[in-house]
């Protein structure tokens, strides 16, 4: 697949020929989204900063498939929503470059209301 367009009308097919499409509100689509980022985030949940960057083979295929789950569900509420991933993403980016400007905020992690 070269386009997020085409992965989309991939999974659409995917759900249409399993009769899920009923399934995949809005609302349904992202709480399963929050649930498959809870399993990503289960991964890392008792290593170091060290040991998170450094996964085994076998700890990173399992990283990799529930990343790629919160990538489809994802996927398919921006589907469901009319929502183009690329331009939402250019919009945020340029927001946090007004919010965070690198001249003020460079190395600080805070929040923009903490500083």
């Amino acid at each position: 697949m070269s386009s997020l367009s085409e992965l989309q009308q991939r999974l659409r097919d995917f759900a249409a020929e399993r009769d899920w499409d009923q399934f995949h509100s809005p609302k349904n689509l992202s709480m399963a989204l929050s649930v498959e980022a809870a399993e990503l985030v289960e991964h890392f949940q008792w290593l170091t900063e060290e040991q998170s960057k450094s996964l085994g083979r076998t700890e990173l295929a399992k990283v990799r498939l529930e990343a790629a789950d919160v990538f489809i569900y994802l996927l398919r509420l921006a589907d469901k929503l009319g929502i183009d991933l690329f331009e939402a993403a250019a919009e945020k980016m340029t927001l946090n470059a007004q919010k965070y400007p690198a001249t003020r905020v460079r190395g600080d992690p805070r929040k923009s209301t903490d500083y």
